[in-house]
């Protein structure tokens, strides 16, 4: 709401010299001696006679003007800045071979551990029409990693590229390249976060296996993310046990067979724990959602809201009013009513 007000409202005082104006000026006049005014009293008095008085009026009223021009008169508009302190969030996601197991269910259909995640993850940063929200302001970058990690997306304000990126990954089934190196993932994900400057900085680490490759420890690379303030949100997704796995058969045909596989929940409550994160347990596609539903919950974005007066001068508008008054004063005592001798 507009608001009008003075800047220095002591400068009023100076209106007080109006009244002083006025009577010095009527007072200023020149007289003359008549005998007898009985002639001129019965003729009554003239409109001119009545408003002879107009101008030294004027220069009173030019004089509170300019009284109120030097108050510094102004109007505050009322303003709200947002500013938001975006996330830096690294996405680290397991896609060795265990990931391809068909455990999760998509309507009344098994689908891949992995494009479940790519499905949820893709809603996380975008948004949905339900409990995610989306995070526009937020960097996030993409680590995959198998027997070795691989960061396939910088950090990042392009959503929109992120999520075409996230789409194109897919289950690494080269046989040179097997096994699964989460302490890798790991470290590469800290690697790209930690000469960030962001105030707040996330990794958000999904597997569904053990760690069985690579030269790196979870746990040291648990150890660097807690000294460099990263905060680790692990995620183990399916369960240990038989679960259905996709085999293509020497004649070319794919054929789906129960296999065993293994989750380290151990290893990954530990990092959460090292590093002041927390560890979920997803065991199916509503476990995903509802996990990173938490996740979106535990990391928003700060926003910090800043109300300030934007104000509008207006010192020239009661200055040109005051010399308008003192010209037509001007005018009027040297013209119609102007006073003799």
């Amino acid at each position: 709401m507009s608001e009008f007000e003075l800047r220095d409202p002591f400068f009023l005082l100076v209106a007080l010299l109006g009244p002083l104006i006025v009577w010095l000026a009527v007072r200023g006049g020149g007289r003359l001696a008549y005998s007898s005014v009985a002639l001129v009293e019965s003729t009554g008095r003239s409109l001119r006679h009545r408003v002879a008085h107009l101008p030294a009026l004027l220069l009173g009223i030019a004089c509170a003007l300019l009284a109120v021009a030097f108050a510094g008169p102004r109007i505050g508009d009322a303003t709200t800045e947002v500013h938001r302190e975006g996330i830096a969030i690294e996405l680290a996601i397991d896609v060795s071979g265990s990931m391809d197991a068909r455990d999760f269910v998509r309507g009344d259909m098994g689908v891949s551990r992995l494009d479940t995640v790519k499905e949820i993850v893709s809603r996380f940063i975008e948004g949905d029409d339900d409990e995610l929200g989306g995070r526009p302001d937020d960097l996030i970058g993409l680590v995959v990693f198998a027997r070795y990690a691989d960061a396939i997306c910088p950090l990042t304000l392009d959503h929109l590229n992120l999520d075409h990126i996230l789409g194109q990954v897919e289950i690494n089934f080269d046989p040179n390249e097997q096994g699964t190196s989460v302490g890798e993932g790991l470290a590469l994900a800290v690697e790209r976060l930690h000469r960030h400057p962001a105030k707040s900085k996330v990794i958000i680490l999904l597997t569904d296996g053990v760690n069985n490759a690579g030269t790196i420890d979870p746990l040291q690379a648990a150890t660097l993310a807690a000294q460099h303030d990263i905060k680790v949100y692990a995620i183990g997704a399916g369960r240990t046990g038989l679960a259905p796995v996709p085999f293509k058969t020497p004649d070319g045909r794919t054929v789906i067979r129960r296999a065993r596989v293994e989750l380290d929940e151990k290893t990954l409550q530990e990092i959460a724990s090292r590093t002041g994160g927390r560890y979920f347990h997803a065991a199916s596609s509503d476990g995903l959602a509802e996990v990173y539903r938490e996740i979106d919950a535990l990391e928003r974005t700060e926003i910090t809201e800043v109300r300030y007066l934007q104000y509008s001068e207006h010192f020239d508008d009661w200055v040109l009013a005051s010399l308008g008054c003192m010209a037509l004063a001007g005018l009027l005592a040297s013209s119609v009513l102007r006073r003799y001798p």
